[in-house]
């Protein structure tokens, strides 16, 4: 039962299972992830799921009307929670570029499909450097901080997109940020191996 005090993961994982229990394909992006890797040191308030095939949207609906969700607008509201729900089209991306591993999780007896922390960095890097959101920034600094992240991996996915210049003011940012107490959350620990997206 979903309830006041349901928490940002368990929540993402009860919708993941409805999901899979109707046949729907679908990945957590967005600032739930930054909530996850950080352990809602920052927390989202709401959860955007990428369905993989777009016309699995009214399998999505069925799913979320089991768990007593229902729509309003492009979002869905559940009457225990404040957290909202919405679904993305695909492709699941970062940028410009098609995101080509998924990490599938495992905790608590849960699973969830979501962003790897480096494409999570990726994600928020994105919105500061095409909108200039400073929140998406600090957003990436903290999961870097918190999270392994391949930073080659970054500088190549930010050059790609033209942001080499921001690139280099994330990483001062970054560097800035190790002045304060940082913990590691070992996530790879506690998950598979990540699976290759089926196109």
């Amino acid at each position: 039962m979903i309830t006041s005090r349901t928490g940002l993961f368990e929540l993402a994982c009860l919708i993941h299972e409805s999901f899979r229990r109707h046949g729907v394909q679908a990945v957590l992006t967005g600032g739930a992830c930054v909530s996850i890797y950080t352990e809602n040191r920052y927390l989202s308030n709401d959860l955007d799921f990428v369905l993989e095939i777009i016309s699995q949207v009214p399998l999505a609906e069925t799913a979320m009307r089991s768990l007593n969700f229902r729509r309003e607008g492009r979002y869905f509201r559940h009457i225990g929670t404040p957290f909202i729900v919405e679904f993305l089209p695909p492709p699941v991306s970062v940028g410009d570029e098609p995101v080509r591993e998924i990490l599938d999780i495992r905790r608590k007896g849960r699973r969830l499909r979501l962003l790897s922390p480096t494409d999570c960095v990726k994600d928020r890097l994105a919105a500061f450097y095409h909108w200039n959101d400073r929140p998406s920034l600090r957003q990436a600094v903290m999961v870097c901080r918190d999270q392994i992240v391949d930073m080659d991996e970054i500088r190549r996915w930010s050059r790609h997109e033209g942001m080499s210049e921001k690139f280099q003011f994330f990483r001062r940012n970054l560097r800035a940020s190790r002045d304060e107490p940082s913990r590691r959350i070992l996530i790879p620990e506690q998950a598979r191996s990540p699976s290759r997206r089926r196109n």
